[in-house]
């Protein structure tokens, strides 16, 4: 955590995560434009953020594109503001939301966080029902080959689509798969409006990539979920769940257990 606020200590850093929270995904020609700093202060700066997990970087082709990542100030939110005077945290809770909140540049959700595991334990708990069960609430049934079909069962619903397909599997290193389809039965379970639903089964479908690499002793886990359409009410509804399933996940994965629901769940 000490990383997280020394990088948040200069200016020219919080003004590069504004940047960010503005536009997301970015590479660092366009984060220069417009900035009296020179490209390499940038890149500087852009590296600090990077080490201390609040941007991380996706290569699209030969560019390196820059997102903001939640992880950091997710971790801090739970550590420090669920303990102290929310007032004198208001800072941290106000850039936690930013974070989470849905880019008005590229439609997409990035997301990285580090765990105490290793790459085979984490492809485990992405892959077997029993696992997915505890922090996720739900089962994923599949065979896990690239093209193979996925079965969603949560809360009772079973949601079969042969659109719910593996993209690609290779273990433990990378899962790809397309998600699920927003059935009506789903939205009854959920509690979600008919159009709030209808609207979302209307989009084209998305997919989500898990990356693994491993980071010394710990495993380096980068979620990327997109493939959505401008505006999207799926976007909306999975960048405030993703942060708070994947600090389930790593939450099981080191000590055992899963987190509280958070409130009003």
């Amino acid at each position: 955590m000490d990383e997280v606020f020394k990088a948040l200590a200069d200016a020219s850093r919080r003004r590069l995560l504004d940047r960010l929270n503005d536009r997301n995904g970015q590479s660092l020609r366009e984060l220069c434009a417009g900035l009296d700093m020179a490209r390499q202060s940038v890149s500087k700066h852009l590296t600090v953020l990077e080490a201390a997990g609040l941007v991380t970087t996706v290569w699209r082709g030969r560019e390196k594109l820059h997102y903001l990542n939640a992880a950091p100030i997710n971790a801090i939110a739970e550590r420090w503001i669920d303990r102290y005077d929310r007032e004198r945290v208001r800072a941290l809770a106000d850039l936690k939301t930013a974070l989470e909140h849905e880019p008005m540049g590229n439609p997409e959700f990035v997301y990285t966080t580090y765990i105490n595991t290793t790459p085979e334990r984490l492809w485990q708990a992405l892959t077997d029902p029993a696992f997915t069960r505890r922090y996720w609430g739900l089962a994923l049934e599949s065979d896990w080959a690239a093209g193979s079909t996925m079965t969603w069962v949560l809360d009772g619903v079973t949601i079969a689509d042969p659109a719910q397909v593996v993209l690609e599997s290779d273990p433990p290193r990378r899962l790809s798969y397309t998600w699920h389809t927003f059935t009506p039965e789903f939205g009854k379970a959920h509690g979600f409006e008919e159009d709030l639903v209808a609207r979302m089964a209307a989009e084209r479908r998305s997919k989500v990539t898990f990356d693994i690499e491993p980071a010394g002793p710990i495993v380096k886990l980068t979620v990327v979920h997109d493939g959505f359409d401008p505006g999207s009410a799926v976007l909306g509804q999975v960048g405030t769940g993703w942060p708070h399933l994947l600090s389930d996940l790593k939450t099981l994965l080191e000590t055992g257990q899963t987190l509280p629901a958070p409130p009003g769940d």
